[in-house]
């Protein structure tokens, strides 16, 4: 049987090799392979729990779907995202969460992890509800509802490569928080459904909520401030036809390796320039200005010109997007996938066949390319299963 993690703690947990945000004790009196879970907020934000409430669940099992996203998008490092979508829904994570009475109350237990387009990615992840994002979200979701009489299972289908910059731990938590909060009546406010996601990324690559907002809510989200935890979801016009060209090269950029390679300080020049691209980012999303997304993307003068030397051809692949007719382009979230920017997708072909090609001759490293579009859905329920 898969491991499983519980929704609650009583006691503090000592330290592990797992990061300093999750730690976990075995239960006194519980099997070996079942632990308590208590989540260390590092930040003000965290995940309210509703103690006083044991709500019933409404379904047997539910499916869930998350999307990628697309993070920094150029200077909005840490605070502007977006969610992509293809029509197929394979660029994104899929979560099935089912109660299970073989578990222990208030545990979480993963039984399957499988990638249908990547067999071989399935192996790299943790069974482990503790060391899986979509575990770590699970758990997190199950403890804001306050649910303390029903355990669940559940099963991760990974549509999304790791380390690809295309929020792949943040669609698995999405997937998992929404999945878990649907099968009891889907009861947890929006910034709860996200923070509870955020749980799981704090573990994976620090506490920055610009890939799991967007894989919540959908569409451009800002992220105003932590304390108090304030979104901003960013509305674009209907007329707005915003297509993004997605090329991944066959590289893996770790998140922690990308950010440790952040300048420590900044010029107040460099602040100035990128705060007004950004400013200028957000009001080209309100208004439907796709020309000025895509220059205002492409104008980051701080983040991408450090990440970029380690991500090989990437100069070329950016200069090849915009000489294709791209109207911008950039690192997608910490890379190493690049992310054009298009106004339709008649040109979609053309642009992800250069960027594609570019990724050759300049770094040689093979690439996949998706043509997406803007996902303004974000996490949502695809199936459920009714109570016996």
């Amino acid at each position: 049987m898969a491991a499983a993690a519980a929704a609650t703690s009583t006691a503090s947990a000592p330290s592990s090799s797992f990061p300093s945000t999750c730690r976990a004790r075995a239960r006194v009196g519980a099997r070996p392979s079942l632990v308590s879970l208590r989540v260390r907020a590092a930040n003000p934000a965290t995940v309210n729990v509703t103690t006083a409430s044991d709500p019933a669940p409404v379904f047997q099992s539910v499916t869930a779907f998350a999307p990628a996203t697309v993070a920094n998008l150029g200077p909005g490092f840490d605070f502007l995202g977006c969610a992509v979508a293809d029509a197929s829904l394979s660029l994104g994570d899929t979560v099935t969460a089912t109660l299970d009475p073989t578990l222990p109350p208030a545990t979480v237990s993963i039984a399957s992890v499988t990638s249908p387009s990547r067999p071989h990615l399935a192996d790299r992840l943790s069974k482990d509800p503790l060391r899986n994002c979509a575990g770590v979200a699970a758990i997190a979701a199950l403890r804001a509802l306050g649910v303390r009489s029903h355990a669940v299972s559940i099963h991760l289908t990974k549509g999304l490569p790791l380390g690809s910059g295309l929020g792949s731990s943040a669609a698995s938590a999405a997937a998992a928080a929404k999945a878990v909060d649907a099968l009891f009546g889907s009861r947890l406010a929006r910034d709860d459904l996200v923070l509870a996601g955020l749980e799981s990324e704090k573990a994976v690559s620090g506490f920055h909520a610009d890939n799991i907002a967007p894989a919540i809510l959908g569409g451009f989200v800002l992220v105003r401030s932590y304390d108090p935890f304030h979104l901003v979801p960013l509305c674009s016009p209907p007329a707005l036809r915003l297509h993004f060209v997605l090329v991944t090269p066959d590289f893996e950029a770790p998140t922690s390796k990308m950010r440790a390679a952040l300048p420590k300080q900044v010029d107040v020049h460099q602040h100035v320039r990128n705060s007004s691209q950004a400013a200028a980012l957000v009001a080209a999303v309100l208004q439907g200005d796709a020309g000025l997304i895509g220059s205002a993307m492409s104008s980051d003068s701080i983040v991408e010109p450090t990440r970029a030397p380690l991500i090989p051809g990437m100069a070329a692949v950016k200069a090849a997007a915009l000489q294709a007719g791209a109207l911008g382009c950039t690192i997608s979230g910490a890379g190493p996938t690049a992310v054009a920017v298009i106004e339709g997708e008649e040109k979609g072909e053309e642009v992800a066949r250069r960027m594609v090609d570019a990724f050759w001759s300049a770094g040689k490293l093979k690439a996949t390319a998706t043509v997406a579009q803007l996902d303004t859905l974000g996490a949502r329920v695809i199936a459920t299963s009714s109570l016996d």
